[in-house]
Formats: C-alpha cells, sequence, structure tokens
C-alpha cells in the first residue's frame, strides 16, 4: 500500500512538469514552479532522503522561485518614453491593453524634449518612444514590435521598428533610413 502511494506522488512529477511548460502566464508558471519542488521534496522525504528534501525545498525550490520572480517581474516591462506634457494621452491606454494580453506592463517615462528622448533611445533607457506629432510609436525591440504592430489599432499609431545597428534615428524621408513601417518587416 505505501509502495503505490509513493508511486502516485512520483507520478505527480511529469505531470506538474508538462504544465509547468505549457504554462503561458509567467506568474501561474512560477507557482506550478513551487509546486514542482514540493512535490520533489515530498518524494525524496517518502523515499527516505530528508537531507536531500530538505535541500531541495530550501535551496532548489525557495532560491529558484525567489530568482525567478525577480527576473519575471523586470523582464516583463515596457519602458515607453514620451514627452512630458503628453504621457497621459490615450495612447498609453492602448498601449497598456495591447501589452497586458501578453502579461506585459508599460512604464511611462517623461522627458523634456524630443532631442533627450531621442538619446535615451539610442542608449537603450528606454525599449520605444511615442511622437504624438506624427502619431508614430517607435521601438528598438523587435519582439515588442511584433506585439504592437498586431494588436495596436492603427488610428491610435503607426508603430515602426528601428535597428539600432546604424546607431541614429533616421529622418522620415531618408533612403538609409533602419526604420520599418509597420507590416514591412520581416521575421
Amino acid at each position: 500500500m505505501e509502495m503505490s502511494f509513493v508511486l502516485i506522488i512520483v507520478a505527480l512529477l511529469p505531470l506538474t512538469g508538462g504544465l509547468l511548460v505549457l504554462q503561458r502566464d509567467p506568474y501561474r508558471a512560477l507557482i506550478i514552479r513551487g509546486i514542482l519542488g514540493a512535490i520533489a521534496s515530498l518524494t525524496y522525504a517518502l523515499l527516505g532522503a530528508a537531507d536531500v528534501a530538505l535541500t531541495e525545498a530550501l535551496v532548489g525550490t525557495l532560491l529558484a522561485i525567489t530568482l525567478y520572480a525577480v527576473a519575471v517581474r523586470s523582464s516583463m516591462n515596457m519602458r515607453v518614453g514620451g514627452l512630458e506634457s503628453e504621457v497621459s494621452l490615450p495612447v498609453f491606454a492602448a498601449l497598456r491593453t495591447c501589452l497586458s494580453a501578453h502579461y506585459i506592463r508599460c512604464e511611462p517615462i517623461a522627458y523634456q524634449t524630443i532631442e533627450v528622448l531621442e538619446k535615451a533611445l539610442l542608449e537603450r533607457e528606454i525599449h520605444a518612444i511615442y511622437l504624438p506629432a506624427n502619431q508614430r510609436l517607435t521601438t528598438r525591440v523587435s519582439a515588442f514590435y511584433k506585439i504592437l504592430s498586431a494588436d495596436m489599432p492603427s488610428d491610435v499609431a503607426t508603430v515602426t521598428y528601428l535597428d539600432l545597428a546604424s546607431d541614429r534615428l533616421p529622418d522620415e524621408g531618408s533612403a538609409s533610413a533602419t526604420i520599418i513601417q509597420s507590416g514591412e518587416a520581416t521575421s
């Protein structure tokens, strides 16, 4: 009877591992990772390895969850620069809506001038800039470009991608422009 109880608990390991791999929400994945660690610790304890169970629970699971939480929290954030007077525009609400479907937070950063704003983008302090004069949202991160070009309403803003290999913001009519207009990018 005791052996069948152990086998049932051991069978939960691959099941929980499969759920972890298939989970799209990073925060739910953290919870499932904690459950996976708890099942592993319980398995070690049932098999008579209490020291390994304690190590797995404290170091393996607790440390991994803490490090994953910090990594997920910092990487699931898009910093968007805008001019101080325009950070509260409706485009930022639309941006939050588009990004929330992908579990990404939008953090608007206010700048005083367009020059400082463009410099922040080129120096990789922010992920994107919004210029209300031409309703253009320019991002330097291709993953954000793919998400926004698919989800952002075209009447709110035109999404463009900036390849930072050229180290400068292109002019609108420049022949050497590295900006790719919405829909022209290749994957």
